[in-house]
């Protein structure tokens, strides 16, 4: 039996139908978050696409996980003056995690989703994450913190089609998605300020503070440190000769550091808590590192430092690499290994 995560959209429904050609043991997990909008009448909007598709949908409330794994990491990242990445987390600890206990429960031996990535075996038995083909669609980055277990269950029947095919097969094939807008990388989060998402307990990074220079120059106030990101310009409200942007946060002192756009440059930066997905390096290996979905990966030299930390050292210092965000390592379309970037020492 196959499992194939489904959220509405069309990505994840025509995954199902993919292989719903291929046989007919598949089902749908649909997972609920506790974030999302109430509907009414007695059977949830999803069930649709199991009607579409023949085969039958299965709804799990996944609320506390949810709360537990992905809100609490989001708030408690940024309370610590880091700019989190919360579907880096909820792929391994919701949907290969809990969906797929889930799922397995149910029968299914493995679960397929609707990203652009594939995995392959290598000739030593490693399973290896690599990019999907269409490389403005490529989810490989917000993937690579899959274990080897759930590399060896995760099916990506997109991983060789463009999102131009993905839209044709739903037209060609009647398939209309229940969830029209594309996926966002914060599902959770309705407002368009993150700021009037978090919450009041706990260290307040909403409270007003001091923005300074790099060198230390006192220019203005900030209305609350979660409400900026390295490399941001607007909010900072500052008049000077030439534009300021965030360089970085210091919560200790709830102080916003801001500078020019030189100064957002980084020759290197330590990544933490890495996930290896090719065997760990014994030493410096030549790779290239995106610090950014949007990003294009940057050549340098990677170190490890211990098993599960590196540093990375660019060829060309890079800009906003922003504490708290994913680095991903890769080798040609491969994907090597992903930590997170630290705090600046």
């Amino acid at each position: 039996m196959i499992a194939v995560a489904v959220s509405g959209g069309v990505d994840s429904m025509i995954a199902a139908h993919l292989l719903r050609q291929e046989t007919p043991d598949v089902f749908a997990v649909h997972f609920l978050t506790g974030f999302e909008p109430p509907h009414t009448g007695p059977r949830h909007p999803i069930h649709g696409i199991g009607d579409r598709l023949g085969i039958a949908v299965h709804v799990v409330d996944l609320s506390v996980e949810f709360r537990t794994h992905v809100v609490d990491y989001f708030t408690a990242a940024y309370r610590s003056g880091q700019t989190p990445n919360p579907c880096v987390i909820c792929n391994p600890a919701i949907k290969f995690g809990a969906v797929l206990r889930f799922a397995a429960a149910l029968g299914a031996g493995c679960l397929a989703t609707g990203h652009y990535a594939t995995v392959r075996r290598d000739s030593s038995g490693r399973y290896r994450l690599h990019k999907g083909v269409d490389p403005r669609k490529d989810q490989s980055y917000f993937l690579a913190r899959l274990g080897q277990d759930q590399l060896a269950q995760a099916r990506f029947p997109l991983g060789a089609l463009t999102k131009d095919r993905v839209r044709a097969l739903a037209a060609l094939n009647g398939l209309h998605p229940v969830e029209t807008a594309e996926s966002q990388d914060v599902c959770f989060v309705t407002s368009s300020a993150y700021t009037d998402f978090m919450q009041p307990d706990g260290p307040a990074p909403q409270d007003p503070g001091p923005i300074e220079t790099v060198a230390g120059q006192v220019v203005g106030r900030h209305a609350g440190l979660a409400r900026f990101t390295v490399g941001q310009r607007r909010g900072i409200n500052c008049p000077a000769a030439a534009p300021y942007y965030v360089v970085r946060l210091e919560p200790e002192r709830n102080t916003l550091v801001v500078g020019t756009r030189e100064d957002l440059l980084t020759a290197r930066c330590r990544i933490e808590d890495i996930n290896w997905i090719a065997p760990p390096p014994n030493g410096p290996m030549r790779a290239r590192t995106r610090v950014r979905y949007r990003t294009p990966e940057a050549p340098g030299t990677v170190t490890p430092l211990d098993p599960r930390t590196a540093l990375v050292e660019f060829d060309t210092p890079q800009s906003a690499v922003t504490p708290g965000q994913a680095a991903v390592f890769y080798d040609g379309d491969a994907v090597l290994g992903g930590g997170f970037i630290a705090r600046r020492r």
